[in-house]
């Protein structure tokens, strides 16, 4: 059974940063579709950094050049790092992996911008 669990999120100001790690258990990092999504008030979960199943990432625009995406054999994590933060980028994050054709989620960690 794949678990997994984030972890980093918390209050911070716009222009600060934050790093997100994700905790996989189940299944390796590398083996994988994975990466982090994220879900404000009243909108639809959206993708924000991936890393799709030929090893390639994709990124939401909004977050283009201010996040990236990393995964850590060694300690099994996909992991967040956030730059240059926004309001806007307030939501809950989800870590997320493919893996056997099943969506696999975690419970999310909550990152809060304020101006």
């Amino acid at each position: 059974q794949v678990r997994l669990v984030e972890s980093g999120g918390g209050l911070v100001q716009a222009g600060g940063s934050l790093r997100l790690s994700c905790a996989v258990s189940g299944t390796a990092v590398t083996l994988n579709a994975l990466g982090w999504y994220r879900q404000a008030p009243g909108k639809q979960r959206e993708l924000v950094a991936v890393f799709t199943s030929d090893g390639s990432t994709n990124f939401t625009d909004s977050v283009k050049g201010r996040f990236t995406v990393s995964r850590d054999r060694r300690r099994n994590t996909v992991d967040l790092q956030m730059n240059s933060l926004k309001t806007e980028d307030t939501a809950r994050y989800y870590c997320n992996v493919v893996r056997w054709g099943t969506n696999f989620w975690g419970r999310g960690t909550q990152v809060t911008v304020n101006s």
